[in-house]
């Protein structure tokens, strides 16, 4: 499940406040132990989200950085290589 949070900083294109979303959804579905909650945790689980999601967001505004911003496709390429180079063709999907 923390495979797919993927790093955000530093991006060209930026990174998208869904994109901060998502990988805050995975966090808290992993700290939590499940991908759904209960009814009678939704609220308790929603706020977590929004929470990471926020402060996710004023980390990733409050970073500083010298280096280029990397490029987002070229990144995914890298990975799919190296998936490729790990697991072979059918792991790259």
């Amino acid at each position: 499940m923390c495979r797919s949070i993927r790093p955000l900083h530093n991006y060209d294109p930026p990174t998208t406040a869904e994109e901060v979303r998502e990988a805050s959804l995975q966090y808290v579905r992993k700290i939590s132990g499940m991908t759904r909650p209960a009814r009678a945790n939704e609220e308790a689980f929603a706020r977590a989200v929004e929470a990471v999601s926020a402060a996710s967001a004023r980390l990733l505004d409050e970073l500083v950085t010298t280096a280029p911003p990397r490029n987002r496709a070229r990144e995914i390429e890298r990975a799919r290589e190296r998936s490729i180079a790990r697991f072979g063709e059918r792991g790259a999907a």
